[in-house]
């Protein structure tokens, strides 16, 4: 993601958005100021009421190798809240990438420069949490 390579992605085709933890924009060394104003609030986050992002970003992302990869970019709200992963992608990727998805294996694929790429998930880093 940008030039920072994050190992903790969900791919949900089950959003609609693609969330960025404002942990992670500080990982990657982005200054908030960076950020657009938002006006997407999120419901069923905190029971009873809406949560509002603190804005937008886009970030170029890069799936594959260097000798086969598929590079777009994709807009993410921020949001300030904790969680096990450095980003969620959802439904917005998978179309951009046209990406498939195989949950039962943990794996994706999609058209890369020179082919099929292939990105494979941890069964044990899915359940093994660790506080960055």
């Amino acid at each position: 993601m940008g030039t920072t390579l994050l190992t903790k992605v969900l791919m949900d085709g089950g959003i609609s958005l693609n969330i960025l933890y404002a942990s992670t924009l500080n990982t990657m060394s982005i200054a908030r100021s960076s950020l657009r104003p938002s006006k997407a609030p999120f419901y069923m986050i905190v029971p009873g009421t809406e949560a509002m992002p603190l804005g937008r970003i886009w970030v170029n992302i890069t799936f594959g190798q260097p000798d086969n990869f598929h590079k777009e970019p994709l807009t993410f709200e921020v949001i300030n809240f904790l969680g096990v992963y450095h980003s969620l992608l959802g439904r917005q990727c998978f179309t951009k990438f046209m990406a498939i998805p195989n949950y039962t294996y943990l794996k994706i694929k999609m058209p890369g420069l020179k082919g099929v790429i292939t990105i494979e998930g941890s069964f044990e880093q899915a359940y093994y949490y660790e506080q960055d």
